[in-house]
């Protein structure tokens, strides 16, 4: 993303970075394990593929969100964690996780992983 981009309000700024069915989920696995490799990933997220996952990662680097390391190896290993900007989502995820535990009980919805 670059300066040029216009957005309305902060909020559709925010969405746009964090927004959709993996980047959240992605921010929050990091945030449990600090630092994560692709398979991990992949392990944590079944239903996400190679492509998304990969896709994704690139966005959120671009934008500053995670940190990619990679290791000069045979094979090569990457690692990937995030920024100062990423961890600071921290509370807003927190506040998210939170409300769905609460929406999840008041409404009877079995949830398979937990909280923080």
């Amino acid at each position: 993303m670059n300066g040029e981009t216009r957005f309305s309000c902060p909020f559709e700024l925010t969405i746009e970075l964090i927004g959709g069915k993996w980047k959240g989920l992605i921010l929050w696995h990091l945030l449990e394990k600090k630092v994560l490799r692709n398979g991990e990933m992949l392990r944590l997220m079944p239903r996400i593929t190679q492509k998304m996952l990969t896709q994704q990662l690139r966005e959120m680097e671009e934008n500053g969100l995670l940190t990619r390391v990679i290791y000069e190896q045979v094979p090569p290993k990457v690692e990937y964690s995030l920024t100062p900007h990423g961890e600071a989502l921290r509370p807003i995820l927190d506040m998210m996780i939170g409300w769905g535990v609460e929406y999840a009980q008041e409404k009877n919805i079995r949830l398979a992983c937990s909280s923080h």
